[in-house]
């Protein structure tokens, strides 16, 4: 059993910092900021606000971002000390690695998956759905069956088009006097947009770390000055009456409104706050990691929350609450300003895709970086770790990892990918918080280019409310975590405890 938790000592994590791995060191702190950025800056604002608000929070999603804000700066401070201290790609699993131990580490490692693989898969949905929305506005029209995930329900709203039949859809339009039950309907059969965006964004990061950096850049620009411009053209479109309740009284259901509703929202919604976790696990291409990595987190961090909050007070503002449970929230609130503003409809929606877009870039950047530092550690087999001769990106992991995403995009509906992504996410700054209390305890003298003010206090705060909202998460979202752990549990246990070069190296 001491064998499961087995550390692995910092001074070889700083000796690997070192070594050239075949990784391309091409990064800046305005790269990594961008990074951050482009990942947390997509799916939450052009996604998920208006769904989590229509189905959980209503007008009070801005409280719920304050709460996931809050718990990504206390986790956010503590993943810049981890950061510029032990540079090396791997994120939240080599800091496990570091504090807790091995066996912890695979969890970690494992549980990543979710929050990196499921997220490109989630974004790559919502980002059909706007591109679906910009096509027909052209008269280009995709059958509504190849735009949604396999066997869903969707249906024709008038004046709307097809949208997926959900209960927050039937009582909005049973409100208006429709019966859903009496427009056309139809069963989905594959997300095909979704899928070749996820195909075409892999190919991207085949090339190149800095081809792709350099894309990203490019669609941050895009995406934040159009949210710029949709928060101070919207004001003026604001009917306040939207507002109110602000707080939609509970339905009876724990999460369905009311404050657990607020808290259940900003459990979902968490999962747009991962970009500068995304940041940590490019460390290996960092010019200069030690400064550049807490520049990049905190930096990202900030500046997305404060646009996040913006976006939710406008947008809830301009459009009821119950209105927002589709798929492109903010082309519901330009067309809600009225035919005037017509002109704002496609620049929204090409900022809202290029936004997604970044965010499917930095998630599939991602993963394969934490494959590879598993491999190089033995928990996965060598073919992970493989760098390809002339792009020197982790070929094999980039196109392993953007098949299986390019699958789950095709044929899963957003929620259950989102809660999926939102739980992992959490699970994995909880465990990085509790790692800085360790590590403090443990190697209290090791040099920290950035350290964590208010120790134990700041990580304490940071892993309990990481903690509080995954108990807000469903109870199915914790059954599918659980199988996806023992699943792990199986391959660690038959594989990598076996091939650890850790363990080999003590026996």
């Amino acid at each position: 059993m001491s064998n499961l938790f087995i550390t692995k000592p910092l001074s070889q994590l700083m000796d690997e910092s070192k070594t050239d791995h075949g990784l391309r060191r091409s990064l800046s702190a305005f790269n990594l900021t961008t990074l951050g950025i482009g990942a947390v800056i997509g799916a939450g604002i052009f996604v998920l606000t208006g769904q989590a608000a229509a189905q959980y929070a209503g007008p009070a999603i801005v409280i719920s971002f304050l709460i996931s804000g809050f718990a990504c700066l206390f986790a956010g401070l503590c993943y810049a000390e981890f950061a510029s201290m032990i540079p090396i790609s791997g994120s939240a699993y080599t800091y496990a690695y570091a504090t807790m131990g091995e066996f912890v580490a695979w969890i970690i490692g494992w549980d990543l998956i979710l929050e990196y693989l499921f997220a490109a898969s989630t974004v790559s949905v919502g980002w059909s759905g706007y591109v679906v929305s910009f096509l027909k506005d052209f008269g280009l029209v995709i059958p509504a069956q190849f735009t949604a995930a396999l066997g869903s329900i969707m249906v024709d709203v008038p004046q709307i088009g097809w949208k997926l039949a959900t209960p927050e859809l039937t009582k909005s339009l049973s409100d208006s006097g429709i019966a859903i039950a009496s427009l056309p309907h139809l069963t989905g059969i594959l997300n095909l947009p979704a899928m070749f965006v996820v195909a075409a964004i892999t190919i991207l990061l085949l090339i190149g770390i800095r081809e792709s950096a350099r894309f990203n850049n490019v669609m941050v620009v895009i995406k934040v000055f159009v949210i710029l411009l949709f928060i101070g053209i919207g004001f003026m479109f604001v009917n306040k009456a939207n507002w109110h309740p602000f707080i939609p009284k509970n339905t009876g259901v724990w999460g369905h409104y009311g404050w657990s509703g607020i808290f259940r929202g900003a459990a979902v919604i968490f999962f747009a706050y991962i970009g500068f976790d995304a940041v940590s696990t490019a460390a290996q291409e960092a010019k200069n990691p030690k400064r550049d990595m807490p520049i990049g987190i905190l930096g990202s961090l900030g500046i997305s929350t404060l646009l996040y909050i913006l976006v939710a007070i406008v947008l809830t503002g301009i459009v009821s609450y119950t209105f927002l449970n589709v798929a492109d929230p903010i082309a519901v609130g330009v067309n809600a300003m009225g035919s005037g503003l017509f002109w704002l409809r496609p620049i929204i929606k090409i900022a809202a895709i290029a936004g997604l877009s970044s965010v499917i870039l930095v998630m599939l950047m991602g993963q394969p970086r934490i494959f590879f530092s598993m491999s190089k550690d033995g928990l996965l087999p060598p073919v992970f770790s493989k760098v390809h001769s002339r792009f020197k990106t982790p070929y094999v992991s980039t196109l392993i990892t953007g098949f299986v995403a390019l699958i789950l995009a095709g044929i899963l509906p957003i929620n259950i990918l989102g809660e999926l992504v939102s739980i992992g996410t959490l699970l994995a700054f909880a465990i990085v918080c509790i790692g800085i209390i360790i590590l403090r305890v443990k190697k209290p003298d090791i040099p920290r280019p950035f350290k964590t003010p208010w120790v134990p206090l700041i990580p304490i705060l940071g892993a309990g409310i990481c903690i509080l909202q995954m108990l807000s998460l469903p109870w199915e979202t914790w059954a599918r975590l659980i199988i996806w752990m023992a699943i792990g549990f199986v391959i660690y246990f038959t594989y990598g405890i076996r091939k650890s070069k850790l363990q080999n190296r003590k026996l």
